[in-house]
């Protein structure tokens, strides 16, 4: 138990899943006060408050949140916010569910962040340590809230943290830990600075042992100069790629120890992806045969590149998760050589400040149409007046790619675009896409 906290007084900032956890981890010490505050009139999660909690709505108070010791903030708000800097400033330790956690945990930790990818590497490096016979708990930013899976008889952790969740994350120790990628992402949260959200992500090295970078991405790399455990990319050095024109193989350090058409993930994104979780795998002693029938079996996950259905020759892929547009791009390269006829985009939401220039890159190519829908549509619709079509919605996007698609084409949702314009997040947006395709009718010859 976190001693550091009786006697003290608390204030958990947001109604958010992972801080309803908290607040039943808070309740457990001696505290002087313990004040829940949210900005909406209406949040989510409120019936799940235990009885007698002191619960405040509506806007933060400045002056009242500089009389509590320490701010518990949920990842959705800014540690920047006016209240909460006056906070800080007035002596107030800002924290969150990851550092609370962080004085806990008893089992090694596995952490993964980047912009893209975290979520597929999360889930294989459980389902890998899940073969070994291992008892394992994924959480954080993906699957279950840390106090939720938080147990003595967990061997291994693997956590998703986000560069929101290590905004407030200052003592985590790492087993093992990785930045998958650094592109623009979250850009509105960060006053448009990839360098501040850069090292926001680097926050994840701080108490790391083993840390794994992206040899074809230096932003990956730690920016103090700490050792690098080791380094997965496209090459054929240390985690790598070897191609012999048939086919290509995953490698470590020069020996191939998997073909890629062994994988059920595709892409040359996913095959990073398997290469980064044998790294991490490996920092925990994880045996080399069963991180393979974990790589010859997994799945992937709903909303990233998932083959929905096909119909008429054509596959409609939901790749909903994809929210900025590097996650688009790898996509779209990832599907294009299973669719040597093209793929049909659909793109649109919110743009967070991006900048959807690279894009360009694929249409007309890879990419031989685009049906843009949402809030800032307008900024893609912008890269071609050819190939670009304005949707209202969704629904009309689907239907409009579908009756423009020939056999053997791909019918792509991956937006590039947040969703909360038009849905309540990418779980919903997939669903509602994978709901409208299975609805679908042959065409009329």
């Amino acid at each position: 138990m976190n001693a550091s906290l009786n006697h003290k007084s608390v204030a958990v900032i947001g109604l958010g899943i992972s801080n309803i956890a908290v607040i039943g981890y808070l309740l457990k010490h001696d505290l002087k006060r313990l004040t829940v505050y949210d900005t909406r009139s209406n949040p989510p999660y409120v019936d799940e408050l235990p009885g007698g909690i002191d619960l405040r709505l509506g806007p933060l108070n400045a002056d009242e949140l500089c009389t509590y010791d320490i701010l518990v903030v949920s990842p959705g708000l800014s540690v920047e916010m006016p209240e909460i800097v006056k906070a800080r400033k007035a002596g107030a330790l800002i924290t969150g569910d990851i550092e609370l956690f962080s004085f806990e945990a008893k089992a090694p930790v596995i952490g993964i962040t980047g912009s893209n990818g975290k979520s597929t590497v999360t889930a294989l490096v459980g389902y890998m340590i899940e073969q070994a016979g291992l008892e394992v708990a994924v959480g954080a930013n993906f699957g279950h809230a840390v106090f939720d899976i938080l147990s003595d008889s967990v061997d291994v952790y693997v956590l998703e943290l986000s560069s929101f969740e290590l905004e407030t994350t200052y003592s985590l120790e790492l087993a093992a830990g990785t930045i998958l990628n650094i592109s623009e992402d979250h850009l509105d949260r960060y006053q448009g600075s990839l360098e501040k959200y850069a090292d926001a992500k680097a926050r994840i090295y701080t108490h790391c042992h083993n840390i794994i970078v992206n040899r074809d991405d230096k932003a990956t790399y730690p920016k103090d100069g700490s050792p690098v455990k080791a380094s997965f990319g496209l090459d054929n050095q240390d985690y790598g790629r070897e191609s012999d024109g048939h086919t290509t193989y995953l490698t470590v350090r020069g020996k191939r120890v998997l073909d890629v058409r062994d994988l059920i993930i595709c892409g040359t994104h996913n095959e990073l992806n398997a290469l980064a979780a044998m790294a991490l795998a490996d920092c925990v002693g994880i045996p080399r045969d069963a991180q393979i029938r974990a790589l010859k079996s997994f799945t992937g996950l709903e909303h990233r590149c998932q083959l929905v259905r096909e119909l008429d020759g054509v596959s409609f892929y939901n790749d909903s998760k994809a929210t900025n547009v590097a996650s688009a791009e790898a996509a779209i390269r990832g599907l294009s050589p299973r669719h040597e006829r093209g793929i049909l985009l659909l793109a649109g939401g919110l743009g967070k400040g991006q900048d959807f220039t690279p894009l360009k890159q694929y249409i007309g190519r890879e990419v031989s149409e685009v049906f843009c829908f949402g809030r800032d549509s307008a900024q893609i619709m912008a890269l071609s007046e050819e190939h670009c079509h304005q949707c209202l919605n969704l629904r009309q996007a689907i239907n409009e790619a579908y009756a423009m698609a020939k056999r053997g084409q791909a019918v792509l949702l991956s937006p590039a675009c947040a969703s909360f314009d038009q849905f309540k997040g990418f779980e919903e947006r997939g669903r509602v896409f994978a709901n409208l395709v299975n609805h679908l009718e042959v065409k009329d010859d």
